[in-house]
């Protein structure tokens, strides 16, 4: 085991608009170097009780961006930061751990898992606009009502993240003796995604039944399973004698769009005392963003393919905390993701 290390380095230009504008592009980049990764072993005959974890330094990663910022310090009641990354990240796995078994290591084949990595997102933008509304000169009634008001908007969007396709029946390789996820074979001539009408015969259609009316996929989109096949099975131990070619992460599932809204004002109280009251408004369209659609493939010749698919099944916010509610993964409550939610609060300082 040696040390993993990481190097970085990055590059930037930076022009000046006026007196409280700047635009910055730049250029940053990272490699990481005999990064962790473990293999998780199998069962040797003469102890089956036993399964060992190797722990190598064989991963890396590579990161490269180009990341352009607008930033308008507070002027006149205007305060506006904006950005977009244009990036690409690639590893072997994307942590140390097998907990996810697809960032587990396969024995003698150092390169086979590299590809994008889990959160490769190759578009992100944000703009966050904070506006201060004059205190009007009309009446003291009305200076009164509408002094000390606030607004905030803030707009998120990006690209879709990688989706893996994986075996449900195979998660042994014959030929290294190693858990790991089997992916399946790419079917030359196929496509790899199913749009609209095409999409709900084929990936909905099974799941209504017969004479049902047939709703549309989530999203217009979904994976075509005739795109993929079993690698090849040793007969004796049905177990595949390779990895299948299809890329780890090697599809694309939805983008997101997130536009979050809220209106603030300040009551005086005292000289060292003001109340602040806060309304937040998080997807004030309501616009529906989803989740990746199912990787998990079964080949027609065990019975497949599997229900569900190449079909989205949840909303994004669902889907980022992964099963694991309060256990340390994501709440759907507190990103982006879900459903149009508000709430207001009452802020004393001093």
């Amino acid at each position: 085991m040696r040390l993993p290390f990481t190097l970085e380095w990055n590059i930037a230009l930076e022009q000046a608009l006026g007196k409280e504008q700047t635009l910055s592009a730049s250029y940053v980049g990272a490699a990481g170097k005999r990064l962790l990764q473990t293999l998780v072993m199998v069962a040797p005959p003469t102890n089956p009780n036993l399964i060992g974890h190797l722990v190598d330094n064989k991963a890396t990663s590579d990161y490269n961006a180009l990341q352009i910022q607008y930033q308008r310090r507070l002027s006149r009641g205007l305060q506006v930061l904006a950005s977009h990354s244009w990036s690409h990240s690639i590893d072997h796995g994307s942590a140390a751990s097998s907990g996810n078994i697809s960032n587990a290591g396969l024995l003698g084949s150092p390169n086979a898992n590299r590809g994008p990595s889990d959160f490769d997102i190759r578009n992100t933008f944000s703009a966050g606009v904070t506006y201060d509304v004059p205190n009007p000169r009309i009446n003291a009634l009305a200076a009164a009502i509408l002094r000390g008001w606030s607004v905030q908007g803030l707009i998120q969007a990006r690209s879709a993240p990688p989706v893996g396709v994986s075996d449900s029946l195979l998660f042994q390789l014959f030929n290294n003796g190693t858990f790991a996820d089997v992916r399946p074979d790419l079917v030359p001539g196929q496509p790899l995604y199913l749009h609209g009408a095409q999409c709900a015969a084929i990936l909905v259609k099974p799941l209504v039944g017969n004479g049902q009316p047939v709703p549309s996929c989530p999203g217009g989109m979904g994976l075509n399973p005739a795109a993929f096949v079993d690698p090849p099975i040793d007969p004796n131990t049905f177990l595949p004698l390779r990895q299948g070619n299809t890329p780890r992460n090697f599809l694309r599932g939805f983008g997101a769009t997130q536009v979050d809204f809220a209106v603030h004002r300040f009551f005086p109280i005292h000289e060292s005392f003001k109340l602040q009251f806060r309304a937040e408004m998080f997807n004030i369209l309501n616009h529906p963003n989803l989740g990746p659609p199912s990787g998990l493939f079964l080949s027609p010749a065990f019975g497949g393919p599997l229900p569900g698919f190449g079909l989205s099944n949840q909303m994004l916010g669902q889907s980022l905390n992964n099963g694991n509610l309060g256990g340390g993964a994501f709440s759907p409550l507190y990103q982006i993701g879900g459903p149009r939610s508000m709430q207001f609060a009452l802020k004393l300082e001093f």
